[in-house]
């Protein structure tokens, strides 16, 4: 089991790397865009959070 939440944790950790190069690496985002990946982005922390404290438990 631990070894598929170690998979499941690197896949939203890659996500999340994405969405802040794409927000970081663009300066003419519209707000809606900002907020629409800023909105994934905390749905991706939450998980990520999640699967450590899995992890550590």
């Amino acid at each position: 089991m631990e070894e598929k939440i170690n998979e499941a944790l690197q896949y939203y950790l890659y996500k999340r790397e994405g969405i802040l190069k794409y927000i970081n690496g663009n300066d003419n985002l519209s707000a809606v865009d900002i907020i629409e990946n800023a909105e994934e982005l905390s749905i991706l922390e939450a998980k990520i959070s999640s699967f450590q404290q899995a992890l550590e438990d």
